[in-house]
């Protein structure tokens, strides 16, 4: 076995720990977003919500170039967890175990120039 036959086996069989702890689960990031998947698809069967979506994206801030079209900054974009309608009204919804400064100002963002308030479960 080779030196890179070897890195390409134990890469493999290697998965990186999520830094908060949470454990993907069927196809999910974590167990608590697979089971609201689940919650939702049933309340979306019985009538009580319609148009689920998964991983739908916002752009906050668009991709920005220069005259020329040079690359200046990748845009900035919040991906929800889940959308849907209820009563008529969209709902965007994340589903939260720890809120890093990250998805902080993302959330603030989101109000900001969506005007869209995300429910956090």
């Amino acid at each position: 076995m080779t030196i890179k036959e070897y890195k390409a086996m134990c890469a493999a069989s290697y998965s990186k720990r999520n830094k908060y702890g949470a454990v993907k689960s069927g196809g999910y990031d974590s167990t608590k977003e697979h089971n609201r998947a689940n919650e939702l698809k049933m309340m979306q069967h019985m009538g009580l919500i319609s148009n689920l979506r998964e991983q739908v994206k916002y752009v906050l801030i668009p991709t920005q170039r220069d005259s020329v079209g040079n690359l200046l900054e990748k845009e900035c974009s919040y991906k929800a967890d889940f959308v849907y309608e209820r009563d008529g009204r969209i709902i965007v919804e994340d589903t939260k175990g720890v809120r890093t400064p990250e998805y902080i100002i993302k959330r603030k963002l989101m109000l900001h120039v969506h005007g869209i308030s995300i429910l956090e479960i």
